[in-house]
């Protein structure tokens, strides 16, 4: 029998004494996390909780590894997270835009690559899907908003307070000045990883993000807009189909300003993306 392993994460803020005074505040992630735990549990997997200040980059990067070394071919890993995205100076030169995308994590940004390594961690033959509701970050935030136009942004169930939308991505400020503090460390981590085309990923990962990298993603009141279309599509496990039409279903569902992203790393598994989402 397969088994499966579930790691969920998500954080309502973030340690201002690494983000430079900014302490991220979100409403809806931890609401996210614990969702999307019920709904593992119900589908048989063992899952892990990381709220906010218990969701530390060693806290994940160890469930990860926890991960890798129990999960063999055939089995199962389901990783969500909702809070903000980042972004840092590209180290090792493996990204276009010269910037690698970050997750912020309650005592530092997790970077791209680093994911990656992990991934590579992991045996030949592991599925792996992961569901991200963040913004890739700040700078293309405000983008989408001043494109789009704060009224329709507003005007959508998880419209913010105070006549703001609450954005799931760092402020330009932040960005800089985190990194500017921390630029030894970030630059190091970067480094001691390989670029992501010299990582040899066996397992096949799925990643279905909440927005396109030239899209923003909204925190609310109960879910963020992501986590909470997804829901309404899953509708208590109804939904019928593979993790393709999951995808184009949720889609279909969201504004035009968020459009959620579909794709793939590592070993190519036509099987694995016809599955029923979130079958072990």
């Amino acid at each position: 029998m397969p088994q499966g392993i579930s790691i969920h994460v998500g954080l309502n803020r973030v340690d201002p004494d690494h983000y430079q005074g900014w302490d991220g505040e979100l409403v809806a992630c931890e609401f996210d996390a614990n969702d999307m735990t019920e709904l593992a549990a119900g589908k048989g997997f063992e899952p892990q909780t990381l709220l906010t200040d218990a969701a530390t980059a060693d806290a994940l990067l160890g469930a990860l590894d926890g991960a890798a070394g129990s999960l063999e071919d055939g089995d199962v890993l389901l990783l969500t997270y909702s809070g903000h995205g980042g972004q840092v100076p590209d180290a090792n030169g493996d990204e276009d835009d010269g910037m690698d995308e970050t997750w912020v994590l309650y005592d530092r940004q997790v970077v791209d690559d680093e994911l990656y390594a992990q991934w590579a961690k992991f045996a030949p033959g592991v599925r792996i899907a992961i569901f991200s509701d963040s913004c890739h970050s700040g700078t293309v935030g405000r983008a989408a908003l001043a494109a789009v136009g704060e009224a329709r942004v507003l005007g959508s169930a998880n419209g913010g307070e105070n006549g703001r939308p609450r954005i799931k991505g760092m402020p330009d400020p932040v960005i800089r000045s985190t990194y500017e503090q921390h630029k030894e460390l970030y630059d190091d981590i970067q480094r001691s990883l390989p670029p992501f085309d010299d990582a040899a990923v066996g397992a096949s990962v799925l990643l279905t993000s909440g927005c396109q990298d030239n899209q923003t993603s909204l925190d609310g009141q109960k879910n963020g807009l992501f986590t909470q279309t997804l829901l309404e599509v899953w509708d208590h496990g109804a939904f019928r189909g593979g993790y393709r039409t999951f995808h184009r279903r949720i889609a279909q569902k969201m504004p035009p300003w968020q459009s959620p992203n579909l794709f793939t790393v590592g070993a190519p598994n036509a099987r694995f993306t016809r599955q029923h989402p979130f079958t072990i």
